[in-house]
């Protein structure tokens, strides 16, 4: 599954639902949670099961996911109820407080049977100060996860941060540790590391170069609050031509060459950490 992009749109809005299928995402967040104010959480539910029943998964040209409220939340059960008959193709978690509540997730979409069983949950692993100390037992729960996001946002409000970027809009240190600690749970569970959504939609050239950051530390896509932000995260998240052929002479060389641990090309030496990288990023163009 693809998913340098995903885009999310408020539920509650007939017309930003309309226009996601265009955005050129690789999937919709169809958001229950954070953009919705709380007396418009039952409209938003009911307009999302209406996009979903409308959009099937047969006839859908992009995935649609649904972004959750908190286990914690009488709304998260609502939600559920709400939305799974229509069979989104994922479902975003916010706020868990431990992977405990992702393992609550999972099982009330078990509960809740056909066709909730098998959907891939995206937790956003960071939006609570103590989800920092227990990121490394989301690895107990690869089997379920489609990855592993972070949010800035919510996090700087429980710490009482004035701000999560400096003067020049570089994350400031405690939010660069929850990215960091994000990147390596994802990395020890074995899925994908997406990365939070980068708040000043109108800041195109900052977007980019937090991208290009982003993407050489390992994360692998990325969220989107703004349609004019897509573009350039799937551009930014892409393998460049010169990489693919690149990672296709370092496979080639060493399917040429098997067993061996250690191989010179253009000057430079590979061993086995280059040979994975390179069959990540083809499998990425592969996709």
């Amino acid at each position: 599954m693809l998913l340098r992009s995903l885009l999310f749109v408020p539920g509650d809005s007939q017309r930003k639902l309309a226009r996601g299928p265009d955005s050129g995402a690789d999937a919709l967040i169809l958001d229950l949670e954070d953009s919705v104010a709380p007396e418009h959480k039952p409209a938003a539910r009911e307009q999302v099961a209406a996009f979903l029943a409308d959009h099937p998964p047969g006839a859908r040209t992009v995935p649609l996911w649904v972004r959750v409220n908190p286990v914690d939340t009488a709304d998260c059960r609502l939600d559920l109820r709400a939305v799974l008959a229509g069979e989104p193709d994922g479902i975003v978690q916010p706020k868990p407080r431990t992977p405990a509540d992702t393992r609550q997730l999972v099982a009330w979409l078990e509960e809740m049977r056909h066709p909730g069983a098998g959907i891939p949950i995206l937790p956003l692993a960071t939006e609570t100060p103590g989800a920092l100390f227990s990121l490394g037992g989301f690895a107990e729960l690869a089997s379920h996860l489609a990855g592993l996001t972070w949010g800035a946002e919510d996090l700087a409000a429980a710490i009482g941060a004035l701000s999560n970027r400096d003067a020049a809009g570089q994350l400031t240190e405690p939010f660069r540790l929850a990215r960091a600690l994000c990147l390596f749970a994802a990395a020890a569970a074995e899925v994908p590391a997406i990365d939070a959504v980068y708040p000043d939609f109108r800041n195109s050239e900052g977007l980019r170069k937090d991208c290009e950051v982003s993407r050489r530390d390992g994360f692998s896509g990325r969220l989107a609050i703004h349609p004019q932000q897509v573009a350039i995260i799937n551009q930014a998240y892409s393998p460049s031509e010169a990489e693919v052929a690149h990672a296709r002479r370092v496979v080639e060389l060493f399917d040429a060459n098997p067993g061996a641990g250690t191989l010179a090309l253009d000057g430079r030496m590979l061993d086995i950490p280059h040979l994975k990288q390179a069959r990540r990023i083809l499998l990425a163009v592969d996709e």
